[in-house]
């Protein structure tokens, strides 16, 4: 029972030692990266004021595809506010409180993603 309860303890502890790392895409902090994915830092672009702004970034992989990129923003997007607007062609489009972002494919091998978040104004 006490190694039992000894281990648990550790475990805890460990866990707590080494928090996982989330990875958001530089200029959209609330805008995650897959997993295996990297972003593209000579490729950023942002603009932005009081009134609007524009982001664009990059990410590649050899070991995703876009199915799989597809699949984790239509599940995480909306739990940061970004409403699922459809598909146009192989961009993904969202909409939250006046911006859109788009996720759109730029090349399969290697895989490139653009992602852009710009003002509706």
């Amino acid at each position: 029972m006490k190694l039992k309860l000894l281990c648990t303890i550790c475990s805890f502890f460990c866990f707590l030692a080494a928090p996982a790392k989330a990875l958001f895409i530089d200029g959209l902090e609330d805008v995650p990266v897959l997993e295996g994915m990297e972003q593209v830092q000579q490729d950023n672009i942002s603009f932005g004021n009081e009134e609007s702004r524009l982001v664009e970034a990059y990410l590649t992989s050899a070991k995703r595809t876009f199915r799989q990129i597809s699949k984790f923003y239509k599940d995480t997007l909306p739990q940061m506010g970004w409403a699922y607007q459809g598909q146009r062609g192989s961009t993904l489009v969202f909409e939250r409180e006046g911006e859109v972002l788009d996720i759109a494919k730029e090349s399969e091998n290697p895989l490139v993603v653009r992602i852009t978040v710009k003002s509706k104004i």
